[in-house]
C-alpha cells in the first residue's frame, strides 16, 4: 500500500482546509469519520462535505472552561445534524478526573502519562486517540473498525489519522495504524 502523508511546517487551523481534502480523498474507503471541533466550526466545516458518511463531531466536556457553558452553540450543533452529522459531547478521557486529583494532589496519573505519551507524536495525534475512545463509548461507532480521526491544535485541524477503533476500557485494542497529515513543529 501506498499513501501520501503530508507534514504541515507547524500545527494549528490554517492546515484545517488541508486536513479535509485528506479526508476527502480517502472517504469513500472508511465508513466511519470522527472529528474533534472545540467550537463546532471544524465539524461543520467537515459535515458540509461528509454529512453522508457516519460523521461523529466530538466537542469539549460541558463546563470545561466556564462552569455550565458549552463550547458549541445550540445553532452549530443543529446546523450540523441536519447536515447528517452526530455531536457527542462528554468527558475528555485523559484529562478530567485526574487532572483535577493532579492539581490538587500534585501526583502523576495513568491517563496523564498516557496523554503526554501520545502527545510525544503531537496533540492532534492524542486527541484524535482520544475522540475515537469517546465514540466508541457512547456507542456512535463500532470498535474494532477502521475509522478516520481529524483533529487539531489550538483550533482548526492538523492531524488525520486511520485508527482501529476501541472503547476506552480497552485502550489497548485501539491502534493507530496511519497518519496521514501532522504537523512536524508543536
Amino acid at each position: 500500500m501506498k499513501r501520501e502523508v503530508i507534514y504541515f511546517d507547524k500545527e494549528g487551523k490554517e492546515n484545517t482546509k488541508e486536513c479535509l481534502v485528506v479526508v476527502e480523498k480517502i472517504a469513500d474507503s472508511y465508513q466511519d469519520i470522527v472529528v474533534a471541533s472545540s467550537s463546532g466550526k471544524t465539524g461543520l466545516l467537515f459535515a458540509e462535505k461528509l454529512g453522508k458518511k457516519n460523521l461523529v463531531v466530538v466537542t469539549l466536556s460541558h463546563g470545561l472552561w466556564d462552569p455550565n457553558k458549552s463550547e458549541i452553540s445550540g445553532e452549530t450543533r443543529k446546523k450540523i445534524t441536519e447536515l447528517g452529522g452526530r455531536v457527542f459531547t462528554g468527558t475528555t478521557l485523559t484529562s478530567s478526573l485526574e487532572r483535577g486529583f493532579a492539581e490538587k494532589y500534585q501526583g502523576t496519573y495513568p491517563s496523564m502519562i498516557i496523554a503526554d505519551t501520545l502527545r510525544t507524536l503531537g496533540q492532534g495525534i492524542k486527541v484524535c486517540a482520544e475522540i475515537v475512545m469517546e465514540a466508541c463509548d457512547a456507542g456512535l461507532i463500532e470498535e474494532g473498525k477502521d475509522v478516520i480521526a481529524v483533529a487539531g491544535t489550538h483550533g482548526g485541524s492538523d492531524t488525520v489519522c486511520i485508527i482501529k477503533s476501541a472503547a476506552s476500557k480497552r485502550f489497548l485494542d485501539l491502534k493507530i495504524k496511519e497518519i496521514l497529515a501532522k504537523p512536524r513543529e508543536f
